[in-house]
């Protein structure tokens, strides 16, 4: 291995992440860089609508207050800074770190990289028909932000000029990481191996605390929650890098946590398109070399896609949640009870006022296992909450819907309480994506004042998925096989990504994984899942972690950003998943 290293720390899993990060991991972490992510698919829609209430707004403002409680000791240890927390309001986020330094009487460079925003290009892209990536659907009426997921390369060249903060708008969750190690180590669009392994690194750091026990299966084995450590990768020439944190602090690095991590929200683990590379990461392999110390190798990299994927939130009337506590005998047959009658009385109401019925309903009992269906298991809970989200394209008939809340806890069910007020009404903006050519979107880097073009060397090669179904094995459990939930057999993990959720599946053991691949099945899983899975359900296989990835189409209720459920991002779907019955033979379990 080559002798130089060096330590990036994951300060951010998204905006409104933990203040303790980045003083623990610049006074604990001996890192040279700090590097965080603000910029989930919800984050999008939160700063756009954010923009709407105040032109002023719509990035990160918690940066802003993070770096300069912290810039004194950031620049004095000469640690540099990369962050995407410009949202859809870049200049804005720019111009408040540039005042946060000088009132600080702190000179630092500030490098912004322009160009993700193509809001300008909106009208043309209609006119040819653009469509969106899932759904095939046409450009929406009221697009509020559009924004193309850069990569990397103008990282690296900001870093090249000197930068010693970095702030870009959209980018790959990935490329903070991956820009540091391109400019530390001379990585070019040729490196494709190294440029994987990086990106990586940058996957796996990118949820902050989610690599170092955070979401974790087996939570109850990781220690001090209160002080868990974020994670910082040591990364090497090669490509090669280890995960760790900050000693004296909490949480847990283990094969099985980064595994999980290394599964969050991917799709095809053979084909993970990112704007840098085409990443195949089902070849990785993980070894813990010590304790919360994990060598990750083996990410392999192909020529990137002439694209850019781009986000656009739109507009599209409105939306209210409200909840509601109901206890005592009964609780969950009250519940639903309430949902209905508040339903038909409002209903009632907008036939009288020629309102058009709710667009959207949800109605689940918090407590009732709504969440698993069928398989639900609870009997005579005497306690509940109520939660009912609707949407409406009128704003009149969700005022309505806010004010007949109240009633309920005066007029039906006995035990009803826990009202805190009329639930608000705010924009339903909701999640839209395509894919863009590259060489359409013109990139440039603003740094005192100076604005340079951006040159970003990328392939043009579509490369197809590896075929790896022909030879795992699958294997029957036998006669004398025992029944148990999935969990007892594997870890898991699950994620958005619009309307898609995937659910990562990781076998304890390697012995464990022909049995699960024999019983886990894509048509298994989704018929499991169908109360809440409308779409297909895919599998791909990750051998080099003893793991398995299943895509779950049309499974969030149209998005995060739009969904109306209490489990918009699908945190819970693992975990639904983790109690389906499965085989194991005896003798198996029994050496375990």
């Amino acid at each position: 291995m080559s002798e130089k290293t060096v330590r990036i720390g994951g300060a951010s899993a998204s905006w409104g992440d933990s203040s303790v990060a980045v003083p623990q991991l610049v006074g604990k972490g001996k890192i040279n860089y700090l590097v965080f992510d603000y910029l989930a698919e919800l984050t999008m829609s939160i700063l756009s609508s954010a923009r709407l209430k105040n032109d002023a707004h719509g990035y990160a403002l918690d940066f802003i207050e993070t770096i300069k409680s912290s810039l004194p000791e950031i620049t004095g240890a000469g640690i540099k800074v990369i962050a995407n927390a410009g949202g859809v309001n870049l200049g804005g986020c720019v111009a408040d770190l540039e005042a946060a330094a000088a009132e600080l009487g702190i000179s630092v460079k500030i490098a912004a990289v322009i160009g993700d925003d193509i809001r300008p290009m909106i009208e043309t892209l209609r006119k040819e028909g653009v469509r969106e990536i899932q759904s095939g659907v046409s450009l929406p009426a009221e697009v509020l932000s559009a924004n193309a997921y850069l990569g990397a390369f103008p990282i690296k060249q900001a870093l090249d000029e000197g930068a010693d903060i970095v702030v870009t708008g959209r980018c790959v969750d990935s490329a903070v990481t991956l820009g540091v190690l391109m400019h530390e180590f001379g990585w070019d669009e040729n490196n494709l191996d190294k440029l994987a392994q990086g990106s990586l690194a940058g996957h796996i750091i990118e949820c902050g605390c989610q690599a170092t026990g955070g979401l974790f299966t087996d939570w109850e084995m990781v220690p001090e929650w209160e002080n868990i450590g974020y994670p910082i990768v040591e990364a090497r020439e090669d490509g090669s890098f280890t995960i760790t944190k900050s000693e004296n602090t909490g949480g847990l690095v283990s094969t099985a946590a980064i595994a999980e991590q290394i599964l969050y929200e991917i799709g095809d683990p053979s084909r993970y398109i990112l704007p840098d590379v085409v990443c195949d990461f089902t070849q990785v392999r993980l070894q813990q070399v010590e304790s919360d110390q994990v060598e990750v190798t083996g990410a392999r990299g192909k020529p990137s896609t002439d694209t850019y994927k781009v986000s656009v939130t739109y507009k599209d009337g409105f939306k209210s949640v409200a909840s509601l506590s109901i206890i005592g005998f009964d609780a969950v047959a009250k519940a639903h009870r309430t949902a209905t009658a508040i339903l038909a009385r409002t209903r009632a109401v907008f036939k009288d006022r020629e309102y058009a019925d709710y667009r959207g309903v949800n109605v689940e009992v918090l407590g009732s296992e709504a969440c698993f269906g069928p398989h639900a298991s609870v009997e005579a809970v005497k306690e509940v909450v109520l939660h009912i989200g609707v949407s409406h394209r009128d704003r009149r008939a969700l005022e309505l819907f806010s004010r007949e809340i109240a009633p309920a806890a005066t007029s039906w069910a006995p035990g009803t309480t826990g009202f805190a007020g009329r639930p608000k009404i705010s924009p339903d903006i909701k999640h839209y994506s395509f894919l863009l050519n590259k060489d359409r979107v013109r990139l440039s880097l603003l740094q005192g004042g100076v604005e340079s073009v951006i040159l970003v060397r990328y392939g043009d090669n579509v490369v197809e998925a590896d075929d790896l179904a022909n030879s795992l094995a699958e294997t029957s459990p036998g006669p004398d096989a025992v029944e148990v939930p999935l969990i007892k057999l594997a870890h898991g993990r699950s994620g958005d990504k619009g309307d898609i959720c995937n659910i990562g599946i990781i076998a304890r053991q390697e012995a464990y994984l022909p049995y699960l691949r024999h019983q886990l099945t894509a048509d298994n899983v989704a018929s499991y899942l169908s109360h809440l899975v409308k779409g297909k359900v895919t599998r791909f296989d990750l051998p080099g972690i003893n793991a398995m990835n299943f895509v779950c189409e049309e499974a969030l209720d149209g998005g995060v950003a739009g969904s109306l459920r209490n489990d918009p991002w699908g945190k819970g779907m693992a975990q639904i998943l983790l109690s389906m019955p499965v085989l194991a033979p005896r003798d198996l379990l029994n050496q375990s």
